[in-house]
């Protein structure tokens, strides 16, 4: 994309296009904002295999499989449905929670980065209760993506 000018515009030199995490949303699969949540982070681990080649000392790499966790706080007064369907499984195996997320990025000019990751279950450890004196109480949680993430839209910059 360029400007007026017909010099090249970036986000990394237009200081207007640098996003906060004000600028962040969590919405559910339905599309409802999750205002509870404060922080979130998805990522993607990368495993590959190994290999050499028969008259090649060099060591290669290939793709093997990929996986995505994700972790967010959230305020306990406001994420009843998280704790609850939590204690229901530790109380009844069969009662395996599954969610699904919607992490969103606003840009400034009304485009939004949104990524679905579909199919999330607990993983790692969750708090039950955290409590801190003088401090919101907040729960911890960690998730793993057993579905494919779906990128459905980008942010653009004008």
């Amino acid at each position: 994309m360029s400007d007026r000018k017909g010099e090249i515009v970036r986000a990394s030199t237009d200081a207007r296009h640098a996003r906060t995490g004000k600028d962040g949303a969590i919405f559910d699969a339905e599309g409802v904002l999750l205002a509870s949540v404060d922080t979130f982070n998805a990522q993607s681990n990368f495993s590959n295999a190994k290999y050499s080649v028969l008259g090649d000392p060099q060591e290669h790499e290939t793709a093997n499989t990929f996986g995505i966790s994700i972790s967010m706080s959230s305020v306990v007064v406001e994420s009843d449905i998280f704790i609850q369907q939590i204690v229901e499984f530790m109380n009844d195996p069969q009662k395996i929670p599954y969610w699904a997320f919607q992490g969103t990025i606003l840009g400034r000019n009304g485009s939004e980065e949104r990524i679905v990751y579909p199919e999330c279950v607990p993983s790692g450890n969750i708090d039950l209760q955290n409590i801190t004196v003088g401090d919101v109480i907040k729960r911890q949680m960690n998730l793993f993506c057993n579905g494919k993430p779906q990128l459905n839209s980008l942010l653009t910059l004008d």
